[in-house]
């Protein structure tokens, strides 16, 4: 190992290669791979293996010990890369809606004020209930448990509030 580290030996690698290539390729078979994934592996393996040699340190491991955590490396990089798709960078999802013009951004904001000025309009106890349901989405049942108000009493405020914000929206709609 320390002949292909430092002076890059191929007769070196080569011995290397024919000792541990077809004990790495039996690892990566008892592992589950099938025959020439773990071809591939076992390739992989030893590129590495070439590519770094000069940073195997004997003090911290053996070369059979730096060589199968290079192949146990290589295994899980190869399962990570199956279990994802391929992105196709011309899918729609990648492509970013465009930019809402000046007039589509003047009408959001009017539209936000209505209903805020519309929100403002109705009685505090239904306004804290759209609040809590549209807000912080919470469900009529839990929204009744935090007010103390029977289910019934959550819906029909809910569908009070609801209704006269329509109409309030409706009124400034027909005003405009």
């Amino acid at each position: 190992m320390r002949a292909v580290g430092e002076r890059r030996d191929r007769d070196a690698f080569a011995t290397l290669f024919r000792h541990f290539a077809p004990r790495l390729q039996a690892f990566m078979r008892r592992l589950g791979s099938a025959d020439d994934q773990a071809e591939e592996l076992v390739q992989e393996t030893m590129l590495m293996v070439w590519r770094r040699a000069e940073s195997f340190d004997p003090a911290r491991a053996g070369v059979r010990t730096w060589i199968y955590q290079i192949a146990r490396n290589k295994r899980i990089d190869s399962f990570r890369r199956r279990g994802r798709p391929e992105v196709d960078v011309n899918d729609p999802a990648f492509v970013p809606d465009p930019e809402p013009s000046a007039v589509d951004r003047l009408e959001a904001e009017q539209s936000a004020e209505q209903l805020r000025v519309a929100l403002q309009a109705l009685p505090r106890e239904q306004a804290d209930l759209l609040h809590m349901a549209y807000f912080e989405h919470r469900s009529q049942s839990e929204i009744g448990v935090a007010l103390g108000l029977p289910l019934g009493t959550v819906k029909s405020r809910t569908r009070l509030a609801l209704e006269r914000l329509r109409r309030h929206l409706q009124q400034a709609n027909e005003h405009s």
